[in-house]
Formats: structure tokens, C-alpha cells, sequence
């Protein structure tokens, strides 16, 4: 059989370029099956700001995997037996998709990997887009039409059943880790570096991230240095060497489905300092999380501000004591959430 990978465009400073290399690779291996990557040319760097994504040029990108997918249908070239997985399931082209593969009937199957989506109220989707309705029939469409949907937490699949008024079907929905099995090797280099007073905020300049708690931590805790990653245009290497230089990787964030820098961060024993919500909360261990009460908004961190930060200093204070906790962490992670291993055998199924 033949799987296609239908990917995420590649953004150099986030996850997905990585992808685009290695998930090929991983599915080779670990099905030796042929894999082709149906990708939509070149794509804008610049995301949207608070996106991950550029939002017209990412709807530039789907519509050229549209046009390919329907060619390879247009050319005999799917058969039954064939694969197609997506990297993000919010893919208009999953629709036609599925139109080509009934009516042509070839007996192939559709893949798809949930990051996030309207359905979430903290998500820019689901922040900007005013009438859902339109959001959310395409959404279930998009539901309906996949053979097996992937989500990285049961925080989500929670979530996105209850707000789409969705059963959680055996098969239909998948708990799986992240096909991103290579990470700790990717950063055996920045593992040991000498940690400076350091404190990093890695996530997206968006609202639920709550960049202003960060700021504010700062302005009291002037003795450490805060790094708000998204501000300083960095590459991959200069963002790993941040990491791996830091001693706390910090989030307050009001929404967060999996949460790749905190596990970016503990792979180079950053602890990662998190609310007990969201994801968070059956991802990290006790010691690694603070009570959610006291960042679900600003008004709630200045309450308990004083607790966050006598947190933050033992944290600081105590790192090298912490660090087998936190590579105990690490693993934990590594196994539960961030190895694909129900993606790879559903697909083998």
C-alpha cells in the first residue's frame, strides 16, 4: 500500500518543518510501506500574529494539496488499501477527499491529526471567528469524513466531543502520542549546558497565552532574566540554546491542547512550571504544577502573586535538586504524549 502524508505547511521557527522531515521517515520505518508527502508549495514564513500559520497563505497551500490529492484520483493513481494521513485535520481537502473516494469507490483510508480548532473557545478560532455555525458543521464534516481522528490528550477529545456534540467512538477517535519520537535526539546537543538565572516564555504573543502575568513576574523578580521567545525572531538552534540555558520554562496559558515547548524545555531539564488545567493537568507530575486558581486571569494572579512567586524561586533556587524530576518528566512525556505509537498501529492495522 502506499501512505500519503498530507502536511502542515513548513514554518522554519515551529514544529512543522520538522515534520515535513521526519514523520516521512518515521512512517517508512516503522510500516515499510511507500510514502509519498503531497505538500502545497512554498508557503509565507510570517505567520498571522498570535497564529500559528499565515491564514491566507496556509488556505494557498491546502488548495494545492486539493488539486494534487484530486490528480492522483484523476490518474488511477490511489488504490484500495491506500493511506492518507493528514498533520492537521483543519484541511478543507479532507471533504473532497472523501467525495472522490466514495463516488470513484476506492477503499481507501482517511487519517487526521487535531491540533485545535473553533470548538475551542481560547484558540484563535475560536476567539475570532463571530458565527460558528458554519465553523462547527465543518468541523463535524471534517469529523464524519475521517476514518480515524487523532488527538494527543484526553483533555481534548473531552473538549471537542462536548462542544461539537460528538460520541466518542472506539476507532473513530484515537488517543495517541505525537509523532515527534525524535525530539530527544534532536536535543541531546543542548542537554547539560550551564544554566543561567534564566526564565523563558516559548509560546505564541497571543491572549490565552497571558504574556502580561510573564511581564509583570518580571518586573518583580528582576535578579533573573526573562526571555519571551517570540520577540527576538529566532531560529531553531539560538531558540535550543535558550532553552537549554534556562531553568524555568514558565506558562499561565488559558488554553493548550498538548504543549510542545514545556516538553521542549524538559528534555534539556528546564522545569517546566504549569497550571494545573487544560492539558497540563494529565500531563505533568504534582511537583511541576501550580494551582490554576491562581492564573486563570490577571486579576486572579495578582491575588495570589506573592505564591507564584516564592514557586518561581524555589524553583530557581532548587533547580539542580529538581533535575531528576524533571528528566523522570521527560520520559513520561516522551512515552505518553509525544511517541505516535496508536497512530502507527492503527495505520498498521
Amino acid at each position: 500500500m502506499t501512505i500519503y502524508i498530507i502536511d502542515l505547511e513548513p514554518v522554519e521557527s515551529r514544529y512543522t518543518a520538522q515534520w515535513k522531515k521526519f514523520i516521512p521517515q518515521e512512517l517508512s520505518r516503522l510500516t515499510n510501506d511507500k510514502v509519498i508527502t503531497v505538500s502545497g508549495g512554498n508557503v509565507p514564513q510570517t505567520t498571522t500574529p498570535g497564529a500559528f500559520l499565515n491564514f491566507a497563505g496556509t488556505n494557498v497551500y491546502k488548495s494545492q494539496q486539493s488539486i494534487d490529492v484530486a490528480k492522483l484520483f484523476a490518474d488511477n493513481k490511489v488504490k484500495a488499501g491506500d493511506h492518507f494521513v493528514y498533520t492537521d485535520a483543519w484541511n478543507p481537502s479532507i471533504i473532497q477527499l472523501q467525495y472522490m473516494r466514495q463516488l470513484l469507490q476506492v477503499d481507501c483510508k482517511i487519517h487526521a491529526l487535531w491540533h485545535a480548532g473553533s470548538y475551542d473557545p481560547q484558540d484563535f478560532l475560536g476567539r475570532l471567528i463571530p458565527d460558528k455555525k458554519w465553523s462547527y458543521s465543518f468541523e463535524t464534516a471534517l469529523f464524519h469524513a475521517i476514518d480515524h481522528n487523532y488527538f494527543a490528550t484526553d483533555f481534548h477529545i473531552d473538549m471537542f466531543t462536548k462542544n461539537l456534540y460528538l460520541r466518542n467512538e472506539p476507532g473513530k477517535i484515537v488517543r495517541t502520542g505525537w509523532p515527534m519520537g525524535y525530539m530527544d535526539g534532536l536535543l541531546s546537543n543542548y542537554k547539560g549546558m550551564d544554566k543561567k538565572e534564566m526564565i523563558v516564555f516559548p509560546h505564541r504573543l497571543a491572549p490565552e497565552k497571558q504574556l502580561d502575568i510573564f511581564e509583570d513576574l518580571a518586573n518583580h523578580l528582576p535578579e533573573y532574566e526573562w526571555v519571551v521567545c517570540q520577540t527576538k525572531q529566532l531560529t531553531k538552534n539560538e531558540y535550543y540554546n535558550i532553552l537549554g540555558e534556562s531553568k524555568i520554562v514558565f506558562s499561565a496559558n488559558l488554553q493548550e491542547t498538548l504543549g510542545i515547548s514545556c516538553y521542549e524545555g524538559a528534555l534539556v531539564d528546564s522545569i517546566p512550571m504549569v497550571p494545573d488545567r487544560l492539558s497540563y493537568s494529565e500531563m505533568y507530575m504534582d511537583e511541576f504544577k501550580y494551582p490554576s486558581e491562581w492564573t486563570t486571569d490577571f486579576n486572579a494572579y495578582n491575588q495570589h502573586k506573592e505564591k507564584i512567586i516564592n514557586k518561581i524561586k524555589y524553583f530557581m533556587e532548587n533547580h539542580s535538586k529538581l533535575v531528576p524530576h524533571v528528566h523522570k518528566q521527560a520520559k513520561s512525556l516522551q512515552k505518553n504524549f509525544f511517541t505516535a505509537t496508536n497512530l502507527y498501529a492503527t495505520i498498521n492495522t
